[in-house]
């Protein structure tokens, strides 16, 4: 099996070489993954000015490539520009959970959606932030209970979050965002964001937000399908 490895918090990071170590086991590993941080990047990509990709020797005998643009262009580089066939792409081990609606900015995630668009089925990974230790052990437990599922032949994506302690794997739905912002208005015409969390502890697992905070493993199905389909249904129904 041919593996694409990226992240979005950097080809030095440290979630990046656990991945690599782990999933060199899985079958042939590439690494294309951004030269610098991209954290909460999305899906952007660089359209108007040249940038540097450039073969790097930080994982031994795995070819492995730094991107100076976005996790999405970390993919799109490896698959559009330089032709490479994959038949899995894994970004991560990202430092801190993409969840809930947060992942719409998650440039992790973005790299899964990119790879969808590719015709790649792709996972990402995510641990709390600063631990990555109950990712490392249960790495191998949560792919075998993504074949196990057969949810490769469902969804093209497979959010993955690993909280800092407990090993129960379920399965579930996006949740609401946890995460806002509120901004101070400078001198000088500068803004500061400052976080915000939104999170109130539901507790319904059958959501990946509740049942990460928990600690629960979260493994969420997704879509680069953004058709709202109740309203198109509604929406296409004879009228009269």
């Amino acid at each position: 099996m041919r593996i694409l490895l990226t992240n979005d918090d950097g080809i030095e990071a440290e979630g990046l070489q656990i991945l690599v170590n782990w999933a060199k086991k899985l079958g042939e590993v590439c690494v294309f993954a951004p030269k610098v941080q991209q954290s909460a990047k999305s899906r952007s990509i660089e359209i108007h000015n040249n940038y540097e990709v450039k073969k790097r020797d930080l994982f031994g005998e795995i070819e492995a490539y730094s991107v100076d643009s976005t996790p999405a262009d970390c993919v799109r580089v490896a698959i559009l520009g330089m032709k490479k066939q994959f038949d899995l792409v894994i970004s991560g081990v990202n430092c801190g959970p993409n969840l809930g609606a947060d992942i719409h900015y998650s440039g992790t995630v973005a790299a899964c959606f990119e790879a969808a668009e590719q015709g790649v089925r792709s996972i990402a990974f995510s641990a709390a932030f600063h631990s990555f230790e109950n990712a490392v052990k249960n790495l191998d437990r949560v792919y075998e209970e993504i074949g196990r599922r057969r949810m490769f032949d469902f969804a093209q994506i497979v959010n993955v979050n690993f909280p800092a302690e407990g090993e129960e794997i379920l399965v579930t739905r996006m949740g609401p965002a946890i995460y806002s912002d509120s901004f101070d208005f400078l001198e000088g015409d500068m803004v500061k964001p400052r976080l915000v969390c939104l999170y109130e502890g539901t507790r319904n697992l059958e959501l990946d937000t509740d049942a990460t905070m928990t600690g629960h493993i979260s493994m969420t199905p997704l879509t680069d399908d953004l058709t709202d389909i109740s309203a198109l249904t509604r929406i296409s129904k004879k009228v009269g």
